[in-house]
């Protein structure tokens, strides 16, 4: 089938991509504004996008009076947010951070997350959480009416759960124990503790492959 995205409506548009683009990792953003509070909201319209500089990107979906939503907010007034990822043993309470919750409530107190100091930004975060990117405000970019922005962050911080390393000296990390979950269509979600390995293989190898 064919769908031609000039003349597709945006809700079709939308659930077509949400089930094509798939697994999508989860950014549990904690953010802090100038007053102090606290937001905590889940975006799956994120990755990682550089390593020099280290940057990751959020696809943010405005309010629907078009009002920017609080992750787009609170980094605005500060500067800062963090990228908390979702394990499995976090799904439920990933799912209740978003919750539309009326202005002041606390979504973590209400997922039974904790939010612990950070080292470099003043937004807390998750301690829950199996690995944090604390990250400062690169760019935020307005792309439509409705108030949906795209949020770059540098990462200048990772805290990664100790017992997730398959070999520390090495920086190697190993993705059964992050047990990170990933965002498919409508209500599904994915583990990474079902996987396979692909070796890149050289233009040589692949010559005497096709030999």
């Amino acid at each position: 089938m064919e769908f031609d995205f000039a003349t597709l409506d945006p809700a079709d548009r939308y659930k077509l991509l949400i089930q094509v683009i798939v697994p999508r990792p989860i950014a549990l953003v904690t953010a802090r504004d100038r007053a102090g509070r606290i937001n905590a909201a889940p975006f799956s319209f994120f990755n990682v996008m550089s390593q020099t500089p280290p940057l990751v990107v959020l696809g943010i979906e405005g309010r629907p009076d078009g009002t920017p939503k609080d992750t787009v907010q609170y980094p605005r007034e500060t500067g800062e947010f963090v990228v908390n990822m979702v394990d499995f043993a976090m799904a439920e309470a990933m799912n209740v951070c978003a919750v539309d919750f009326p202005p002041g409530e606390d979504e973590l107190a209400a997922a039974g997350l904790t939010a612990v100091a950070s080292a470099k930004v003043g937004a807390p975060r998750i301690a829950e959480a199996p690995a944090s990117l604390e990250c400062r405000q690169h760019a935020v970019f307005e792309i439509a009416p409705n108030g949906r922005s795209i949020l770059v962050g540098e990462v200048v911080h990772l805290h990664v759960r100790d017992d997730a390393f398959a070999d520390a000296d090495r920086l190697y990390l190993d993705p059964g124990r992050l047990d990170i979950v990933g965002r498919l269509g409508g209500t599904g979600y994915v583990r990474t503790t079902d996987r396979f390995d692909i070796k890149r293989i050289s233009y040589a190898e692949w010559l005497a492959r096709s030999g």
